[in-house]
């Protein structure tokens, strides 16, 4: 793996000589339910530097705030407004680009941040010559295969996103399994409403699963990711 804090500017210009790839986490520092803040941060980055392996291609530090207002009632959750959110993602890949990144691939670990989706589009056409691949590992489409045939009652803050990575230390696990909740309704709650809905913040499914089936899952998004990561570029 090759974190771009592991390099100074000298072997970053001398990359660039031979590659223009580069991966981008984006992440959000939200309630998880019993889960670290920073899941949605902690998984990305992972999947990014596990993905890249030995190919030499930087990771980015994530991004470690993003687009979630609904979780503002629930402390250590910090939410930035959908038009800051974009901006600081056009400045990212401004440099990006300036610098010679000319095949980004940004690995997105917070369903909040997909305005930023559409926007890489955007900034793609007035951009010729740079392409930017949009990946939320947790729905693309082999990890929500592998989801769903592990346990289809899954989504935020379950055991889905319960990795031995994820976990805090001296923190056990609720046994039972919560019933999906309704995504409708819930996005029509005010943040105060919203948590008095949720409770503990896991939107439906177990707490936990053996990590046999936790490594499972992790190989097959690390696989998908690096797919992405190096095929299927235009041109």
């Amino acid at each position: 793996m090759t974190a771009i804090e592991q390099m100074n500017w000298m072997q970053v210009e001398d990359y660039l000589k031979t590659d223009d790839r580069c991966i981008l986490p984006l992440g959000s520092t939200e309630q998880h339910a019993h889960l670290s803040l920073c899941v949605d941060n902690i998984l990305p980055f992972k999947l990014a530097q596990d993905a890249v392996g030995d190919s030499g291609v930087p990771v980015f530090p994530v991004l470690p705030y993003g687009v979630t207002p609904y979780f503002r009632a629930y402390p250590g959750s910090i939410n930035i407004r959908v038009q800051t959110y974009l901006a600081i993602v056009r400045d990212l890949l401004d440099d990006l680009h300036e610098q010679g990144f000319r095949r980004i691939l940004i690995v997105n670990g917070h369903g909040g941040n997909t305005p930023a989706q559409g926007f890489c589009a955007e900034w793609m056409a007035d951009h010729p010559g740079t392409q930017v691949k949009f990946h939320n590992w947790w729905n693309a489409p082999a990890v929500w295969a592998k989801v769903q045939a592990t346990d289809s009652n899954a989504s935020h803050a379950s055991w889905m996103e319960n990795f031995p990575w994820t976990r805090l230390d001296g923190v056990k696990m609720p046994e039972e399994e919560k019933a999906a909740i309704d995504l409708n309704y819930m996005r029509l709650l005010h943040p105060k409403a919203l948590r008095e809905y949720l409770g503990e913040g896991n939107f439906g499914g177990k707490f936990q699963r053996p990590d046999a089936d936790m490594h499972a899952l992790w190989d097959v998004a690390v696989a998908e990711t690096r797919a992405l990561l190096e095929g299927g570029w235009a041109g």
